[in-house]
């Protein structure tokens, strides 16, 4: 499996490929995992590097984020399957080699191909992150496991909260300084009927993070939910096709999370009676946009549709 340099486009371990393809090879910790030492360096990471891409991790024993990352590095090595080495180094035991590379904080993960270096990161990066990271520059197994984060939201679409808000919480604790995961967490509160603790989580959070898009998009749910019929309320509609029964009945798929079907009605009731509610279809589209994020398809395509449809 190649190595891609972003910048270029190409491969930076030459026309041969690894004869590993990822997930379903089993192959053996140690061969993939290899702890550093001054006796073994220039052979494990400077030519092996010429061989396949290196990832070497500069850790210490007294660094409570390097055992996070650990386990997460350990496990991809393992699933890559050989497309590349886990190159161990213990920055107190080897100093000099750390000095040598210019490690000046740990965890740092530094990315060896042909001899050089070509991306790094320092800091204990949640799973996911780290698989962003390595798919900038080596192909993802065919058969690559799930994320926690993945997994997550899975067991949230599937209705289960409970197993959401448990990796949730395990990453917080794994990762306290990740805020986005207490932001998740409120998600899935809201999600589970308990928008007063998603609130006091949100409330919870550091200024510039609890008044961040993200929150602003779970708070904006919790209003969805509170402004929005009770599902009894919206069967008693029975047939009313009018605009308040249509509004209503979208405010309800927006509680719910059914966002694609609120935005469409939405877009109904601007069709229809523009006037409803001092303009409430449009003004509740935007706050759905906020909700959701500039970046989510869905904003992006109801943006869209929506500025066409007023100009």
């Amino acid at each position: 499996m190649a190595i891609v340099d972003p910048r270029t486009g190409q491969p930076l371990t030459g026309p041969e490929e690894s004869s590993h393809n990822g997930a379903g090879n089993n192959v053996a910790p140690d061969d993939v995992i290899v702890d550093v030492t001054l006796e073994n360096f220039q052979q494990v990471v400077l030519e092996g590097s010429m061989q396949h891409p290196v990832l070497l991790q500069s850790w210490a024993s007294w660094c409570e984020p390097c055992k996070n990352l650990k386990p997460v590095l350990e496990k991809l090595a393992q699933e890559y399957a050989g497309a590349f080495v886990l190159a161990r180094l213990d920055i107190e035991a080897f100093p000099q080699i750390a000095s040598q590379l210019g490690v000046r904080s740990v965890p740092d993960v530094k990315l060896i191909s042909q001899g050089q270096l070509y991306d790094q990161f320092q800091g204990a990066l949640p799973e996911k992150q780290v698989r962003e990271w390595l798919g900038k520059y080596l192909e993802a197994p065919a058969e690559a496991s799930q994320s926690p984060e993945e997994m997550a939201e899975a067991a949230l679409a599937s209705g289960d909260t409970e197993t959401a808000q448990a990796i949730y919480q395990e990453l917080i604790q794994q990762y306290p300084e990740h805020y986005d995961y207490q932001i998740d967490l409120a998600g899935v509160l809201v999600a589970a009927g308990r928008a007063d603790d998603a609130k006091r989580k949100l409330d919870d959070l550091p200024p510039e993070h609890r008044d961040a898009a993200k929150a602003r998009g779970v708070r904006a749910r919790i209003e969805f939910g509170e402004e929005a019929w009770s599902q009894a309320d919206i069967d008693a509609l029975g047939e009313r096709d009018d605009s308040e029964a249509q509004y209503q009945r979208a405010m309800r798929q927006i509680a719910d999370g059914q966002y694609e079907a609120g935005l469409e009605a939405l877009l109904a009731v601007m069709k229809r009676d523009r006037a409803y509610g001092e303009d409430a279809a449009r003004k509740t589209l935007l706050r759905v946009f906020d909700a959701l994020g500039a970046e989510h398809p869905l904003t992006v395509a109801y943006r869209r549709r929506l500025f066409a449809m007023l100009y």
